[in-house]
Formats: C-alpha cells, sequence, structure tokens
C-alpha cells in the first residue's frame, strides 16, 4: 500500500516509531525549535547541538542529511536538516525524503514548528511531496505506514495556521500520488502496457475525476481524423495506435484560461528500422513518459479544483520494425496538412507530436505545452536532472521559470534559432524530420515542432534526461521520475490564480 499522509496532534505523533525534529543550521551549529517539546520519547533535546556534536553524528548543513538516536524500549527520535532558513520548500521535500528513509517501513511522526513559516501551505505540501514521493517503489511490499504531520506552535499554531498545514498536506497528497501514478506507469514493462493498455489506464485514472470527461480513439477514429503521422509510426506493430483526449472544465458556463497538454507516448521505441541498438533500447518503455504527465497534470489539477480549463491530447503509438514499418525515405501527412520525409525513423516522438499539437491548435487554447522524453541531445547538453524547454512568448516563458522554482525541478531555457530551418528543407515534402547529424539537436526538435502549433502561444517541454534516474536521490527514486509532472501543476495553479479577479 502506498505511504499515507495527514496532520495529527502531538500527543498521538509521540506513538510513532520514529518521531523528526527538523533543525536549521547557523555556524555549523544545529537549532532546534523552540515549539518542539524538550523531551520527546524520553529523549532530551537540547536547543543547539554543538558543530562537534554534528560533526561526530554525521548531520550535516545540508537539507535532507540527518541522524537517529535509537532507543530499545521506546521510539526513535531523527534529526533532519532544512539547511539554513525555515522558508526553503525543496529543503522540506529533502527532509520529507529523509524521514521516510530514517522510519523505513514504519509509521513516522514529523514536527513541524509554524513559527516564522512565510507560506505554511507551500512548505507542508512540499514536506508530504518529498515523503511520498521518495516512498515509491515499483515492486512494493511494504506494510500500510502513515506520514504523520504534527503542526506546533507556542503553545499550538493558530487555527488558521493549522488549517493552512492542512491544506498544504492535502494538496501534497494528491500532487504526490499523482506522480507517483505516472511513475508506476512508465515502470511498467512495454509488454504489460501497449497502446490499449496504457489509454485504458489513463481513463481509469480520469474517469471519476471532477468534471473531468475522457475519450479514447481507436484506429478507425485515427485514420478518420487524418493523424497521418501517428498512424506512420505505429504501422510496424501488431498493436494498433490510440489518442487519449482528456478535458477537465470546472465551470463551461465561465471562459476560464484554457491549457492543452500535449505528451508524447512512444510504449516502446526500437528505432523502427532506424533501428537503435540493444543497450540503447533497455530503457525504450519509458518512452511514453510525456503522455502520462499530461494526464496526471489534468488529473491532479482536477483534485486540487484549479481554476482554470485543461485539455490533455496523448497520442499513442509502438515504434517496431515489422513488415510494415515505415521506411526511411518514406512520406507522411500530419494532421494540419503539412508533409514530412522521415529519414530517422528513430525520430518518431515528433511525428506523434505533430498530430498532437495540430489537433490542440485546432481548439484554440490560450497556451499549449507539450512533453516528452524527446532527444538525446537534451541528455548530453543538460545532464539526468534538467529538463530543457522552448519557449514562443516571454509571458510563457516567465510560468516556466516559476513554476519550476515551485516544483524544485530545475528547467532551463534553450533558444530557438530560425537560421537553422535550413537544416529541416525537404526536396520532396514540407519538412524533414531531422537535421544535420549531430548539430543542435534539441533545437531542431524543436523547430519541427513550432510547424504545427499554427501560432499559439506554446512550451515544448524535452525531459529525456530526467525522466528516469539511474539510483535514488533525495525524493526522486530510480526508474521513472515522472519530472515534469509538478511543473506542470505549478503553471496551471500559477494560470488559475492570475486569472482570479482583484
Amino acid at each position: 500500500m502506498p505511504l499515507s499522509a495527514r496532520v495529527t496532534t502531538a500527543t498521538e505523533g509521540a506513538t510513532r516509531a520514529t518521531v523528526v525534529v527538523p533543525v536549521t543550521f547557523d555556524g555549523g551549529e544545529a537549532a532546534v525549535a523552540a515549539a518542539v517539546p524538550e523531551v520527546v520519547g524520553g529523549h532530551s533535546l537540547p536547543r543547539i547541538f554543538s558543530a562537534a556534536w554534528c560533526a561526530q553524528q554525521g548531520l550535516k548543513e545540508t537539507p535532507g542529511s540527518s541522524t537517529v538516536v535509537r532507543s530499545f524500549a521506546g521510539l526513535n527520535v531523527a534529526l533532519v536538516t532544512l539547511g539554513a532558513t525555515l522558508n526553503d520548500p525543496e529543503a522540506y521535500r529533502l527532509a520529507g525524503a529523509a524521514a521516510v528513509r530514517c522510519a523505513g517501513e514504519g509509521d513516522v511522526a514529523f514536527l513541524l514548528a509554524t513559527g516564522g513559516l512565510d507560506d505554511p501551505t507551500a512548505l507542508a505540501q512540499a514536506l508530504v511531496e518529498g515523503a511520498l514521493l521518495s516512498s515509491y517503489r515499483f515492486k512494493s511490499t511494504s506494510p500500510d505506514a502513515s506520514f504523520d504531520v504534527v503542526p506546533l506552535g507556542d503553545p499550538l499554531p493558530s487555527v488558521g495556521v493549522h488549517d493552512q498545514v492542512s491544506e498544504g498536506v492535502r494538496r501534497g497528497v494528491i500532487v504526490a500520488r499523482g506522480a507517483n501514478w505516472a511513475k508506476r506507469l512508465v515502470d511498467t514493462p512495454a509488454g504489460d502496457l501497449s497502446p490499449k493498455r496504457l489509454a485504458n489506464a489513463a481513463r481509469d485514472r480520469v474517469e471519476g475525476d471532477p468534471f473531468v470527461t475522457v475519450d479514447i480513439w481507436t484506429k478507425s477514429r485515427i485514420v478518420d481524423e487524418r493523424l497521418g503521422a501517428l498512424l506512420g509510426v505505429s504501422q510496424g506493430s501488431h498493436q494498433p495506435p490510440r489518442l487519449i483526449w482528456a478535458t477537465y472544465d470546472p465551470d463551461p458556463s465561465t471562459s476560464l484560461p484554457h491549457v492543452a497538454l500535449v505528451g508524447k507516448g512512444v510504449t516502446f521505441d526500437s528505432g523502427g528500422l532506424s533501428l537503435k541498438t540493444g543497450e540503447g533500447m533497455m530503457t525504450m518503455k519509458t518512452d511514453m513518459t510525456g503522455s502520462v504527465e499530461v494526464v496526471a497534470a489534468l488529473s491532479i489539477a482536477s483534485r486540487l479544483g484549479l481554476r482554470v480549463k485543461v485539455t490533455a491530447i496523448a497520442p499513442l503509438a509502438e515504434n517496431l520494425p515489422g513488415g510494415s514499418a515505415i521506411k526511411p525515405g518514406d512520406i507522411l501527412t500530419a494532421r494540419n496538412g503539412t508533409t514530412i520525409e522521415v529519414l530517422n525513423t528513430d525520430a518518431e516522438g515528433r511525428l506523434l507530436l505533430a498530430d498532437g499539437l495540430s489537433l490542440a491548435a485546432e481548439i484554440n487554447p490560450d497556451a499549449i505545452i507539450d512533453v516528452a522524453t524527446l532527444t538525446g541531445a537534451q541528455r548530453v547538453a543538460l545532464g539526468d536532472q534538467i529538463g530543457a524547454y522552448f519557449a514562443s512568448t516571454e509571458e510563457l516563458a516567465a510560468y516556466v521559470d516559476a513554476a519550476s522554482a515551485t516544483s524544485g525541478e530545475p528547467f532551463w531555457r534553450l533558444p530557438f534559432h530560425d537560421g537553422y530551418e535550413a537544416h529541416v528543407e525537404s526536396d520532396v515534402a514540407d519538412v524533414k524530420n531531422i537535421g544535420k547529424p549531430l548539430l543542435a539537436g534539441a533545437l531542431i526538435a524543436a523547430l519541427i515542432l513550432r510547424r504545427f502549433t499554427d501560432g499559439r502561444p506554446w512550451v515544448h517541454l524535452d525531459i529525456a534526461g530526467p525522466s528516469r534516474a539511474d539510483v535514488d536521490r533525495g525524493y526522486t527514486t530510480k526508474g521513472g521520475t515522472a519530472f515534469g509532472v509538478r511543473t506542470l501543476v505549478a503553471l496551471l495553479n500559477a494560470v488559475a490564480e492570475d486569472a482570479i479577479p482583484d
């Protein structure tokens, strides 16, 4: 069962197997907030731990650093570092993850001193996100466990502050569980997750969400809708394509801001006839990450009750080298009529997105955001912890930067360069699906995608590198990371809040 989270009292929290006391550092010394009881589980807690004691115990200033004072008879007390400030959300995510590690598979209570917190809701949300995200395991055999947040004041937190913490915990649970849902699908073997099964899983996720409608397009509908690029990618596989179309609209009678999310959904990418190496295929079950991320973001927006309309479009296909597979040199016609010369069948994600973006542009949203594990060039440029993005307007770029800072998922803006349009000129079609070898691969892909946005405000998120992790790190777990989900949610939340009249 997944880890649960809730707000509880100090008395009940003291019954948990592990109680976590956060500390802040100043000059090498660790300080405990005055609101924390001086005795916890039989352990006397000084207000200051000396630099020498911290060094001996391995407790460092780095957020998420921890040490455990263990007990044979009673509860264990863990000290977890928040860094030098009480108001860094990312530090609380790392502290939440550290608290879960200290507790093992047992229950844990986190003593959250609320004095001096600028935004208790955001910090409590971050704390719970870190705890629940770090607790995810694909092979989950853990018993039921609870992450209890204990708001502390002097002597008690006000009703308002308690309510803010409770709201933060509620939001953190919704966001983290949505991201973990996406992670589980990303980690599912491709043999168990065909386009049909992925579409059904998405429908199961959102069908009961408030104000959400969902439609799954089968191959016949895809043919009728003229999604020639999606059909071309899928034709080498016995598994037929699908397309997910979901809409969240909490108030159809009102003109809410409308954001369309488009996600790449290649359930397995062999490269097609432009075959990948064996090693290159080992992680290609994760090439559908974008599709589940846009569904997760829409579902989270619904469960949070955000005042924004969201449409999620996810074209799904397998890219295999079957007897009917598309061949290098073939020409596909996308939904918007653009013809594409396919010179490399392993550059298939942009083909799916061509149809998805064309559909999104037709519904005239205020903004389009696509998410894709698109290019190895992104990973080369930024590694496996930073995503790349391209934005067609400065306003959208500002939203992405702010959302990235809020979520703790780092994104770096890369530029468009119109001079590279010549790299994708085709003698036989409107555009080629690749540019010059080893030159600006992520940028070239973005330029190709731009042709299908019809000039709408648009952001392209390339998450090829950070979409999976080779090792556990902080609150990031090995395997699929769902990197980008929380940034999308933070962006949607900001759009909704900005639309509220003063």
